[in-house]
């Protein structure tokens, strides 16, 4: 008997001291797998949305790489994470990352189903889940799960962990984290939110669709009503407060999106990106997740006015049916050198793609005369009144024509620019020389190829072609009684804290005489009035040209009408602003190219925002001495056709510098 006794104890002896030693095998193994969980993804802040700020500082748009917009708990409401914590996990503040009791009442409840459920998951778990495991429905999972929780907890502390939480988990209707559901859902940042408010946030993250107030507003009433009064029983507000609470009404409110400074001016803020990665070596991701504040010239009264004349397609020509014809624009300020605005194109936009306004590269057409021809003219001391050729010319083969097929035999500059005839233009090219020509235009930031050494360039004919950003700083030198500014987005950027880390400084340089700026605006401010600029005509002072490019002289293009372009352009200026429109098809074909006559269309469209643009601002004058500029206009013969040290011009027998020009477009088509 004794001795069945002592078998029996030893028996239960060694079984406990067996389990004993067991139990903290498994305990050491646990151990050392949740000490070598790897938490430190946790230490990688939440991407910080960068701001685009406009000209006076304001808030214009947001770059972000991620669809969350990280609060820190500080600024969360106490009645938001008190509300969170009553509904998710009651003991949040007392476990060590899974709540032993929460287990026990869940695996209870499941032994009396019959089946497993997902209950039980604590704040620190549902984390866990959300940024390491997958959701699948498995005891392993579940236990892996339960050691990142302690991990987490043991590594962060429990304000750290339920920001964390807040900051990264869905709400429904598209939003993650607080922030952008108390945008979607009551159009308000999170710090604002009211108790009642509060509650209905703290009642979606259990089933997002279920609780919607947008889909079922009874449900989601209900639902909300049930935290209140979790909120009570748990001491988080008193009695009064959950009754005032219980009585309000759910108050949900669509987020009013053309608030949203995400996606807004996106031609714009790619143009920023550019210039932030090409002029100051910032990376994209450090643009998108940096926090930084980009100042920049963006002038929202003018990008407002650019944006809404882009949406009228009534301003366009009809496109066809699979091709939209395309436009780009750019608008600078000429004192300064800062864009104020940018159309990149018409139609849905996508990150970061192709600009119109500042990628694009097209033949210029007639526009290009003032900048390579009559520019360096004026300079070397041609004046408006000065009489060019206009006959039939043939310079080593390269046989220009007018667009009515006519000839003057001399026309004054000024009447060359309203009328904008070939000839005389290639005609004046090569009277001062190539050379000075494409000196002229590399000043004004425009740098041509060797290939386009050819009197072709005087029309435009160019091998590579040029931007309306191009276009836009090269004109804006004229505005600008001579000065030259660099086009530029960029005024300066800083940290979220107020760091400076860029400040631009844009130079001036004088890049012609003020008197030659002078002579150009006043010729350019007859082609508006009287030429073929007369569509940009507006109650206030425009000086600008015109300019198409001609069908390529092609087989595929055979017997199409002559009055068809390629190309439609139209640059200019007030004493306030400077733009450049371009307008076309990104792939022309025989059955895609522009019908419309001349550059009608862009000078339209610069009428209509520029018009829009300056409808607050006082009409004032191009400010200008008073010169012989606009005597040409009231008495075209005062002079002869002379230019400075030069003969009447020999016309036809005259030789060019450097061989026959290749005739790239030479701009037949009335501009």
């Amino acid at each position: 008997m004794i001795k069945r006794l002592w078998t029996s104890k030893r028996f239960w002896l060694i079984s406990l001291a067996t389990l004993m030693v067991g139990g903290v095998a498994v305990f050491a193994a646990c151990y050392s797998y949740i000490r070598g969980l790897d938490v430190s993804k946790l230490n990688q802040p939440l991407p910080e949305a960068t701001l685009v700020l406009d000209k006076n500082g304001k808030p214009a748009a947001q770059l972000s790489a991620s669809k969350i917009d990280p609060v820190p708990i500080a600024q969360m409401p106490k009645v938001l994470t008190d509300a969170v914590v009553a509904v998710e996990d009651r003991r949040f503040y007392e476990h060590t990352g899974i709540d032993l009791q929460s287990i026990f009442r869940a695996v209870a409840r499941d032994v009396v189903r019959g089946s497993y459920s997902e209950g039980a998951s604590t704040i620190t778990q549902q984390l866990a889940r959300n940024l390491f495991l997958n959701a699948d429905k498995t005891l392993g999972r579940k236990l892996r799960e339960a050691a990142y929780a302690i991990k987490i907890d043991t590594t962060y502390s429990k304000d750290e962990i339920l920001e964390m939480y807040l900051n990264s988990i869905y709400f429904g209707e598209g939003s993650w984290g607080v922030q952008g559901a108390s945008r979607t859902y009551f159009n308000k940042n999170v710090q604002d939110l009211t108790l009642p408010e509060a509650a209905v946030l703290a009642a979606l993250p259990k089933a997002p669709s279920l609780y919607s107030p947008f889909q079922d507003e009874a449900h989601a009433l209900e639902r909300r009503n049930t935290v209140l009064v979790l909120m009570r029983d748990e001491g988080k507000i008193t009695p009064q407060a959950y009754e005032s609470a219980k009585a309000a009404p759910i108050g949900v409110m669509k987020s009013d999106k053309s608030n949203d400074l995400k996606g807004k001016y996106p031609a714009y803020v790619d143009a920023v990106i550019s210039e932030a990665v090409r002029l100051y070596g910032f990376t994209e991701e450090q643009l998108l997740t940096g926090g930084l504040r980009i100042t920049t010239e963006l002038d929202p009264t003018v990008q407002n006015a650019v944006t809404e004349v882009y949406k009228d397609d009534s301003l366009f020509p009809e496109s066809k049916p699979d091709q939209l014809i395309q436009s780009g624009a750019v608008i600078v300020d000429q004192r300064t050198g800062g864009i104020r605005a940018l159309a990149g194109g018409r139609g849905e936009s996508v990150f970061r793609g192709f600009s119109h306004a500042t990628q694009l590269k097209r033949q210029p057409g007639s526009t290009f005369k003032p900048i390579v021809v009559y520019g360096p003219a004026l300079e070397q001391g041609y004046q408006p009144y000065s009489t060019l050729f206009d006959g039939p010319l043939n310079i080593d083969g390269y046989q220009p024509q007018d667009w009515d097929h006519q000839s003057r035999g001399q026309v004054t500059m000024q009447e060359a620019v309203v009328s904008s005839w070939n000839v005389p233009a290639v005609w004046l090219l090569h009277e001062i020389g190539i050379d000075h020509g494409l000196q002229f235009a590399k000043s004004l930031g425009i740098t041509l190829p060797a290939q386009d050494r050819q009197l072709s360039i005087a029309l435009g004919g160019l091998s590579e072609g040029v931007s309306p950003l191009q276009m836009a700083q090269g004109f804006s030198a004229f505005a600008a009684k001579g000065n030259y500014h660099e086009a530029h987005t960029i005024t300066k950027i800083e940290t979220s804290s107020g760091h400076l880390l860029i400040q631009a400084a844009p130079q001036s340089v004088q890049v012609m005489k003020p008197e030659t700026a002078y002579a150009m605006t006043s010729m350019l401010q007859v082609a508006v009035r009287e030429g073929t600029g007369k569509n940009a005509a507006m109650n206030r002072p425009v000086a600008g040209k015109s300019g198409t490019t001609q069908l390529p002289q092609t087989k595929e293009f055979e017997g199409i009408s002559s009055g068809s372009a390629k190309d439609a352009w139209f640059v200019g200026y007030t004493p306030e602003l400077t733009a450049a429109i371009w307008v076309g098809y990104d792939r022309t074909d025989k059955t895609h190219y522009l019908t419309t006559s001349g550059g009608a269309v862009p000078a339209v469209l610069f009428r209509e925002m520029m018009g829009r643009a300056l409808a607050q601002a006082p009409v004032v004058l191009f400010d200008m001495p008073v010169v012989g500029a606009e005597e040409p206009a009231d008495n075209p013969e005062k002079e002869s056709g002379k230019g400075p040290d030069k003969g009447p011009g020999k016309g036809p027998d005259k030789k060019p510098d450097k061989g026959p020009g290749k005739e790239h477009g030479h701009g037949k088509g009335k501009d």
